[in-house]
């Protein structure tokens, strides 16, 4: 089990003073916070893709680059990384850099956000959405795996004889997750092709992941990757952690009624009741995250969004600290409770040796 943290990059005011961060105080913010990350102990660090504000991560290789510099041993990650209005070539390019840049420690997700307006301003329709995924995704896959690419599609220039540089690290492409909070062909996208699927599991109850991570778990093993149970699945989260429950309550409070997704609907508790949000104690939070298993079945990453609503960096660091407590706990019981034919979370170095031991396997054939 991978666990970790992840950003979207919003620029919030904090509702309890009225001070509203800089975008450079921001982005720096990110990066102090991805450090933390590290020093806690977390495996893996991930932050969105937004062209618009009130959002800063718009070009997420330099940032991941930039703490990856600064790091040893964290995995960095997006969530999410724009399929659709990113031209495949170009993530290509800047994520086999990365990846050669952190010596393998990196992957990504995909998908096709949230933010309508994006599609015009990179000069695509938002009507094509889901087949600029599958297009983009299919070219992508091949400028990673071939070494001479001719390709024609409907929706950019076509490519003769074009070699993307640098080549991916080892021979092996970035593991790539497919994040998803809605599309039925997302999940299959990625059930054909043998990837990850990450299930966002923070706005919306239980049941409607459940639907989706299913869909992809049956569509992974028609395809013959393994069983259903072998399917690589992530999951979101997100809390807010006092030692006492009602200190939680009465200080995140105010920062959930104003956020700029959630605030001014539903109250907190029907929200927390209806959604995997916890709101409460180290122990509360460890215990609700533990149960994800039961009803979305044995997975490999778990990441939680914690630096969201206009909470000060005083206040996430602190919610790390107290992550880290728990995280020993929570990572032996997520590993004591996962069966022996569910895989491990995947690795750069683990996808080289399984690259390895299969090439060997066919020259002693």
């Amino acid at each position: 089990m991978q666990i970790g943290i992840f950003t979207v990059g919003d620029v919030t005011t904090d509702p309890t003073n009225g001070t509203t961060p800089s975008e450079h105080e921001r982005i720096k913010n990110t990066v102090a916070i991805a450090k933390k990350a590290e020093e806690v102990g977390l495996d893996v660090f991930a932050t969105g893709e937004h062209h618009n504000p009130p959002f800063v991560p718009s070009s997420p290789t330099t940032t991941l680059a930039y703490i990856g510099a600064q790091t040893e041993k964290i995995i960095l990650s997006t969530s999410t990384t724009l399929i659709t209005t990113n031209d495949p070539v170009k993530i290509a390019e800047d994520y086999a850099t990365l990846q050669h840049l952190v010596d393998g420690r990196m992957d990504l997700m995909l998908g096709r956000g949230n933010t309508a307006p994006v599609y015009p301003w990179f000069g695509k329709d938002i009507s094509k959405a889901v087949e600029l995924t599958i297009e983009n995704y299919q070219l992508l896959q091949k400028l990673w795996s071939e070494p001479v690419v001719n390709w024609e599609g409907k929706f950019r220039t076509p490519l003769q004889g074009y070699t993307s540089t640098p080549a991916p690290l080892d021979g092996v492409a970035p593991f790539v997750w497919h994040g998803s909070i809605r599309t039925p062909e997302v999940a299959e996208l990625a059930a054909f092709y043998g990837d990850g699927y990450f299930a966002n599991n923070i706005f919306w109850p239980k049941e409607h992941y459940i639907r989706l991570i299913n869909f992809y778990r049956q569509r992974y093993a028609h395809y013959g990757h393994g069983t259903p149970e072998q399917a690589i699945v992530g999951l979101g989260g997100q809390f807010f952690m006092r030692r006492n429950s009602q200190d939680a309550v009465n200080e995140f409070r105010p920062y959930f009624d104003n956020a700029p997704v959630y605030g001014h609907g539903p109250s907190m508790e029907d929200f927390t009741e209806q959604t995997p949000l916890t709101v409460g104690s180290p122990q509360q939070v460890l215990e609700r995250t533990l149960a994800f298993a039961d009803y979305f079945g044995d997975y490999q990453r778990q990441l939680f969004l914690v630096d969201h609503a206009g909470l000060p960096l005083k206040t996430v660091l602190e919610q790390l600290d107290l992550l880290g407590e728990i995280l020993p706990t929570m990572r032996a019981e997520f590993n004591a409770r996962r069966p022996a034919n569910v895989p491990d979370a995947p690795t750069h170095a683990a996808r080289v040796a399984a690259r390895d031991a299969a090439l060997n396997e066919e020259v002693s054939a």
